[in-house]
C-alpha cells in the first residue's frame, strides 16, 4: 500500500473489511478527510462504530498508530490543495542530465508503471467487463482538463456498443440529461486536482440516482470517491508546474482495447455496419 492514498487503500481493503470496518470507511469516505483528522471517539462517533474498530480499522490500512493516520491525511490535504503556482516550476539549468524531452518521457514512463501498480487488476477487469453489459446506458463527463478524455473514450466506446451519452458540463443542461439516468446505468467521471465543485454535484446527482460511478482520477483521489463504486487511480504529479494526463489517457485506451476485446462481436459488427461491410 506504499505510496497510496488513505482513500485508494480503503478502496482496495473494501472486499475485506468486516462490517463494523465498512461503517468506519463509509464514515470517512463521507467526510473526507476531516471525520479522519478528528480525535477517535470523534470519529467513531460519526461512523456509529467503536473506538476499538476505529483502532481497527486504522491498522487494517496498513498505520502503525492513529497519528500516523492522521499525519497522512494532512500531507494529503495539502497536496490536493497546490495550486500551480505553489508546485512552482523545474530550475532551468539541465546541464549534465539528459536532454529534456527524453527526461520528460522516461518520467512518463515511469509514472505509467506507477499507476499500473496503484490501479487494482481486478477492478480494472471488472469496469471492463461492465462496458460491456449493454443493456444499460453508459454516461461519461470530465472537468476543466479532463472533459477531453471523457470525449475521447465517448467516441470509441459508440463505435463498440450502444447506449453511450456524454454529459454535458454546462450545470444546467447536464441536470436535465440526468434525468434519464436509471438505476443501475454505469457513470464514468474524470477528476484531478484542484478538483471541479461541478463534477462532485454531478456525482452526487448520480449516486441519488443509483448509477454505478467509475471514477478515473489522480493519486490523491477525487472527492468523488466517496460516491464512486469503482475507482481508477493514476500518477499525475510532475514535481513541476502542471500535472500530467498522458497516464489517464494511457488508461483510457487500455479500457478501450479490452472492451473492445471483451465485447469482439457487438463491436465488430458495429464497425462493420459503420463502414459499410
Amino acid at each position: 500500500m506504499e505510496g497510496k492514498t488513505v482513500a485508494a487503500r480503503i478502496h482496495d481493503l473494501d472486499e475485506q473489511l468486516t462490517s463494523a470496518g465498512r461503517r468506519a470507511a463509509r464514515g470517512l469516505l463521507g467526510n473526507y478527510p476531516l471525520l479522519g483528522l478528528a480525535p477517535v471517539a470523534e470519529f467513531a462517533a460519526g461512523a456509529d462504530v467503536s473506538a476499538a474498530t476505529i483502532v481497527r480499522f486504522v491498522a487494517q490500512l496498513g498505520f502503525k498508530s492513529y497519528p500516523d493516520f492522521q499525519r497522512a491525511l494532512r500531507e494529503e490535504l495539502e497536496q490536493r490543495s497546490k495550486s500551480p503556482l505553489q508546485r512552482g516550476a523545474t530550475p532551468a539549468d539541465h546541464s549534465g542530465e539528459a536532454p529534456y524531452l527524453s527526461a520528460f518521457l522516461a518520467q512518463s514512463a515511469h509514472r505509467m508503471e506507477e499507476s499500473a501498480a496503484l490501479i487494482s487488476p481486478g477492478e480494472f477487469e471488472t469496469v471492463c467487463r461492465r462496458l460491456t453489459e449493454t443493456k444499460r446506458n453508459c454516461h461519461l463527463a470530465g472537468g476543466r482538463f479532463t472533459d477531453f478524455l471523457a470525449g475521447y473514450l465517448e467516441a470509441h466506446l459508440r463505435l463498440i456498443r450502444p447506449g453511450i451519452r456524454r454529459l454535458d458540463g454546462r450545470p444546467a443542461t447536464s441536470a436535465d440529461q440526468l434525468i434519464d439516468v436509471k438505476p443501475g446505468d454505469l457513470a464514468i467521471l474524470f477528476d484531478v486536482r484542484r478538483y471541479d465543485p461541478a463534477m462532485l454535484e454531478v456525482a452526487r446527482t448520480l449516486s441519488r440516482r443509483k448509477a454505478h460511478i467509475v471514477l478515473i482520477t489522480d493519486e490523491w483521489l477525487s472527492p468523488i470517491a466517496r460516491h464512486a463504486r469503482y475507482c481508477l487511480p493514476c500518477r499525475t504529479e510532475t514535481g513541476r508546474t502542471w500535472d500530467a494526463n498522458a497516464v489517464l489517457l494511457g488508461l483510457v485506451e487500455a479500457i478501450i482495447a479490452r472492451v473492445t476485446e471483451l465485447g469482439w462481436q457487438t463491436a465488430s459488427e458495429r464497425i462493420g455496419a459503420l463502414e459499410g461491410e
